[in-house]
């Protein structure tokens, strides 16, 4: 979205599949994620009388408009991209199976995941807490609107706010941080799946991420670096 109101910025979808793109020449295999809020946000929608289901299938069909927005970067920056959607729309998308995810991740190719995990009531955060899992990820990178990492208040509206630089699940889980939906995130720690939250605005965060410098705030079982 960057600066607009709604809808889709190019300049900003440039910024983060450059990030991306730079990344995937070290060889690192990558799956992503991506959410609609930029163009549909089914709890308003619920909140206007919507039926929550169709709501929720209304924004899944937004993550695919994004995953596209972002393939198509991708592909002009040189990258070998597949898009992989939960709800069946195979005129733009593959049907997701995981393991044609992970065979075309073990061919090099970035893989996207779109349309959540393709059930109402299911938010991206625990979509991409799910294709890690099921791909066998070693850590989950979750970049989040306007913030670096996990802090005590909202940075946004508390400058005073705290960054954690590691954080446990059940911390995370207890003071209701708002990381992630405590679905995904109870899934993750179910997993032992580490989780970094940082900004990918930050220009070169994902590299130095992958090089293993402290970067945005860790989520982990000990809450420790």
């Amino acid at each position: 979205m960057g600066p607009r109101q709604s809808g889709i910025d190019v300049d900003t979808v440039r910024v983060v599949a450059t990030e991306i793109s730079d990344v995937l020449q070290t060889g690192v295999q990558m799956g992503i994620v991506v959410g609609g809020g930029n163009i549909w946000r089914g709890r308003i929608a619920e909140e206007s009388g919507m039926d929550r289901a169709t709501a929720d299938y209304s924004g899944m069909l937004a993550t695919v408009i994004n995953a596209l927005a972002l393939q198509t970067t991708l592909e002009s920056l040189g990258a070998d991209v597949r898009t992989l959607s939960a709800i069946a729309i195979q005129a733009v998308a593959e049907p997701y199976i995981r393991r044609r995810a992970i065979r075309h991740m073990e061919k090099g190719r970035v893989v996207i995941f779109a349309a959540g995990t393709g059930n109402p009531y299911m938010t991206t955060d625990t979509a991409a807490s799910l294709r890690a899992v099921e791909v066998g990820a070693d850590v989950l990178l979750m970049s989040k609107n306007k913030v670096d990492g996990i802090y005590d208040a909202d940075p946004n509206e508390q400058p005073d706010a705290k960054r954690y630089s590691a954080i446990s699940y059940m911390e995370a889980l207890n003071l209701r941080l708002g990381v992630m939906d405590s679905t995904a995130l109870t899934l993750c720690m179910d997993n032992s799946l580490p989780i970094v939250v940082f900004d990918i605005f930050d220009t070169g965060s994902l590299g130095r991420i992958l090089k293993g410098e402290t970067v945005g705030t860790l989520v982990n079982s000990d809450g420790t670096r």
